[in-house]
């Protein structure tokens, strides 16, 4: 049985992103998404449009000098529009060794992504790491 389409956009997403490569991810999301980051670190927030999120990428690679590594583990779809995508974090910065399990959820319309709300398990580490 063939993989949902929308399960199949997050493999491609997640794998651009392991790549750098932000002109792919720029391909599966609309001009106008959103992602969503939790916490009260300096890249926490809400960054929205193409430039602000891939940004928001380029500098966690950056803070981190190319250590930040995601592993997708699974990933959910509903069919209407929604994907779960879970996944391991691994980075270091300034002394400091990150790895952390999260998810993000994702808003689909047609073949594009339009929002990501991540989530991460505890976030008093988040926060620590990235402040």
């Amino acid at each position: 049985m063939a993989e949902h389409p929308h399960a199949d956009l997050i493999r491609r997403g997640y794998d651009a992103f392991s790549r750098g490569d932000m002109d792919a991810l720029r391909g599966m999301m609309t001009g106008d998404c959103t992602h969503h980051v939790p916490g009260s670190h300096p890249l926490s927030g809400d960054f929205k449009g193409l430039d602000a999120i891939t940004d928001m990428y380029g500098r966690l690679f950056s803070e981190t000098a190319g250590t930040m590594r995601v592993e997708l583990r699974r990933v959910f779809v509903d069919g209407r529009g929604h994907a779960v995508a879970m996944h391991r974090s691994t980075a270091d910065r300034k002394g400091r060794h990150l790895e952390e399990d999260g998810c993000i959820v994702f808003r689909i319309v047609g073949d594009k992504i339009t929002d990501l709300d991540e989530c991460v398990r505890d976030m008093d580490v988040s926060n620590d790491f990235w402040s």
